[in-house]
């Protein structure tokens, strides 16, 4: 697709690069709720961005997804995620590119972690959306063990 850029005048992009506009809001009080949505989860993404520390670059709200709570996206100028698996397996040295974390405002795990207080559990549902991002993408964990603790540790305690 790196050769095709353009198809009836539209530009293509990679929707895993960069931050994604979908074109223009229907009007201002749809790009106003946005934006007041961003600003009411600001204290949430700091909390995130400091539970994943140096596995992201960013965490950010996005509004292109309507199903899955969380994705990871590369920056505008960084090698997709793809590229960079298929040439580290083929033995190429890679400079590991951090992706930035986007969060779905209006999921209920999103919100759920909203009211979450800071601790390790809050930790441990961050690290659930990171690891479920990356799956989503094509990922692998770094840690699967570690993966499946958590989630079991987080089923527990949501029957209790």
């Amino acid at each position: 697709m790196s050769s095709l850029t353009e198809y009836e005048g539209k530009q293509l992009r990679s929707i895993t690069k960069g931050e994604l506009d979908l074109g223009e809001l229907e009007d201002e009080e749809e790009k106003k709720q946005q934006e007041e949505k961003t600003e009411e989860f600001k204290e949430l993404l700091d909390k995130v961005q400091k539970s994943l520390g140096e596995k992201v670059k960013e965490v950010r709200i996005t509004h292109r997804l309507t199903e899955s709570p969380a994705c990871l996206v590369m920056g505008e100028n960084d090698m997709s995620a793809n590229l960079e698996r298929i040439l580290k397996s083929a033995g190429q040295q890679m400079p590991g590119s951090k992706p930035v974390l986007e969060l779905n405002p209006t999921h209920p795990l999103v919100t759920k972690l909203k009211v979450q207080e800071a601790g390790e559990q809050f930790e441990d549902w961050s690290s659930i959306l990171f690891d479920q991002a990356l799956l989503s993408e094509g990922g692998q964990l770094e840690d699967p063990a570690g993966f499946v603790s958590r989630l079991n540790h987080l089923l527990l305690d949501l029957k209790e």
